[in-house]
């Protein structure tokens, strides 16, 4: 008999995952031009390092973008609003609270007409519920700075503690951890 613990495989893509008012789901190419407004947005890239240019993001995003382990689409009724992504932290990425890194993080980012609503706290706390039966034990990560308040209010509600603060990107950034079994809102 072994001591080694097997773990079964992440199913990729998972089925939708659908809260009360959203559907989390694979990407798919009429989520194409969704995304470009979303990466293109002046407002949406205030605090993750600019936006894109247009032209650039048509010839560059492939005709079905995200298509990758942890990238959801978040849809409310049909339409497409913006995109959540559970990425492993490289380890010559700052903020990790192992030394090797190699953590889960958690990205977000909403077209501006979606902010405000509550659907980023709403989207998140389903994905982290997904990780949570995908990963049982395993921490998220989450990055932002500081200077971003509704980020850091998301993070509060979706229940992450600080953990350090730290500068990248030319501004101070907030470090937070979530743990399987912590509550959100």
């Amino acid at each position: 008999m072994s001591d080694e613990i097997t773990v079964p495989p992440v199913v990729w893509p998972p089925a939708p995952i659908m809260t009360e008012r959203l559907v989390l789901r694979q990407s798919e190419a009429r989520d194409r031009a969704a995304l470009i407004d979303l990466f293109a947005s002046p407002e949406v890239g205030t605090y993750v390092g600019g936006s894109r240019p247009r032209d650039e993001l048509e010839r560059a995003l492939p005709e079905v973008p995200g298509q990758r382990f942890g990238f959801f689409v978040v849809e409310l009724n049909g339409t497409t609003i913006g995109m959540i992504t559970l990425d492993r932290r490289g380890p010559e990425r700052k903020g990790h609270i192992r030394p090797e890194g190699g953590e889960h993080g958690l990205g977000y980012m909403f077209l501006p007409q979606a902010w405000g609503r509550g659907y980023a706290t709403e989207a998140c706390a389903a994905v982290l519920d997904w990780f949570t039966d995908a990963h049982p034990g395993e921490p998220v990560l989450l990055s932002t700075q500081t200077a971003n308040e509704a980020s850091m209010r998301v993070a509060a509600k979706l229940g992450f503690a600080e953990v350090a603060r730290f500068e990248d990107y030319g501004a101070e950034q907030w470090l937070g951890v979530w743990y399987p079994g912590t509550s959100s809102e």
